[in-house]
């Protein structure tokens, strides 16, 4: 009897130390491409579980900085670098808007400007090879955004994605405090389609840039997204707004 009430005794307070912490989620995110388009040449509609972000059905017209495309999707942080920068906790106002794959609680990949842009995108042959086009499209254009679930689409946890857009002016970073000031849209983290498993669901959404806010020009794009209370995670891509695009 004392045995089992000792039992008891230990049972209940464990339960008590597990339930007066909530437990914070693990995951980590990135920009997978930023100008996703189907390949029927149709419109996407947005809807959750269309199909609409998945490889069958769609193609990227348009990266973040020095992004590799031959891995597979959702696999970029088991990379070396990795792809999910997070941004460090203290004072994040004041840490790089874009990783410079230093600083950070998880440093990411490097994503500042170099001195010529296209220096950060695919060219026919070098490093560059491997990595995404840059974004361009007309005035008034749409841009649709995709980025891998890693867990968090299912449970609704994954709250806002922040677009912070910017006119380029040729620095190689800023503080975090600069893009706070330039957020433009917010989309859905959850909206996502179907897939194996969890982890590699693909999501997205879409935002259209008014000709009158965003004329022809070059532009920086944040993707921010908070999964805990201090956990920022961010990528950058340069936007070409021109009337020649495609």
């Amino acid at each position: 009897m004392v045995f089992k009430s000792s039992l008891t005794v230990l049972l209940v307070a464990t339960l008590a130390v597990f339930s007066s912490h909530t437990p914070q989620a693990e995951a980590h995110s990135w920009i997978d491409c930023v100008d996703w388009r189907l390949k029927s040449n149709k419109p996407l509609t947005g809807k959750s579980g269309a199909g609409e972000w998945t490889d069958a059905k769609g193609a990227c017209h348009g990266y973040a900085r020095r992004y590799p495309t031959k891995p597979r999707f959702a696999s970029l942080d088991d990379a070396d670098p990795n792809r999910h920068y997070q941004q460090g906790h203290n004072k994040v106002n004041n840490q790089p808007a874009c990783s410079n794959g230093r600083d950070g609680e998880e440093p990411g990949a490097d994503e500042t400007r170099p001195p010529k842009l296209e220096d950060a995108y695919y060219k026919t042959s070098g490093k560059n090879s491997g990595w995404g086009k840059m974004t361009v499209i007309k005035p008034g254009g749409k841009l649709c955004i995709r980025w891998p679930a890693k867990n968090h689409a299912g449970d609704r946890d994954g709250g806002k994605v922040l677009i912070n857009i910017m006119k380029d002016d040729m620095a190689k970073n800023h503080p975090q405090s600069v893009l706070n000031k330039k957020e433009a849209f917010q989309l859905d983290y959850s909206k996502c389609d179907k897939a194996k498993n969890s982890d590699v669901r693909p999501c997205g959404g879409c935002i259209t840039l008014p000709e009158e806010k965003y004329p022809t020009g070059t532009y920086l794009l944040q993707w921010r997204w908070r999964l805990n209370d201090d956990e920022w995670y961010t990528s950058c891509a340069d936007v070409k707004i021109d009337p020649k695009a495609k």
